[in-house]
């Protein structure tokens, strides 16, 4: 089986990586973590706001999909629900070090209880222009919550459907946490423009 970039447009191909994911195929496991360990590891960074820890997570989640993998039937694209996986084990690892938690919102702010980390963030190590670094600083800037949604809306190319059902939250949410998301994005980088 070949895997193209568009993998779980066709729903053949999702059934043959659930029916793959059944059998513990470990050949169809290497075309997933080829197909998607970047889109894997940009995902885990923007949400947990840094790159240490990113390599455990990923390889855990892996561990994960090949333990889990039964669970996945095939019926809808498998990138949510790989993301779902990651975004367990991120949550885990976030509450583990009590640094942010997804679970509470006070008035549509996420809660953070302490700062993530005091080296220079990825956003901004990624940014190669000025309007990519002012961007990162502004990503960097946002609630981890709101954050993940710009991220899987639009790096993810999720649909609303699918990032509701991935972080248990009726699609009106995910909508106004990416209206939010945008607004403060527009405010921080024109802010940081008129500097």
């Amino acid at each position: 089986m070949a895997l193209a970039s568009t993998v779980n447009r066709d729903t053949g191909d999702t059934r043959e990586i659930a029916r793959g994911l059944r059998d513990r195929d470990v050949a169809l496991l290497q075309m997933l973590v080829e197909e998607y360990q970047d889109r894997l590891v940009r995902y885990l960074v923007y949400v947990l706001g840094r790159r240490d820890g990113v390599d455990d997570l990923v390889q855990e989640t892996w561990l994960r999909v090949m333990e889990r993998g039964k669970s996945y039937d095939g019926r809808s694209r498998f990138e949510p629900w790989l993301f779902t996986v990651a975004r367990h084990l991120a949550i885990d690892f976030l509450r583990r070090r009590r640094e942010v938690s997804f679970d509470a919102e006070d008035d549509g702010r996420l809660v953070v209880m302490a700062p993530v980390s005091q080296a220079m963030s990825p956003f901004a190590l990624a940014a190669r222009t000025e309007d990519a670094e002012r961007l990162a600083a502004a990503l960097q800037g946002l609630q981890a919550i709101t954050r993940e949604a710009l991220v899987l809306r639009f790096m993810e190319d999720m649909s609303l459907q699918e990032i509701a059902a991935m972080v248990g939250a009726p699609v009106p949410t995910v909508a106004a946490r990416i209206y939010r998301g945008l607004a403060a994005l527009r405010s921080q980088m024109e802010e940081r423009h008129e500097r």
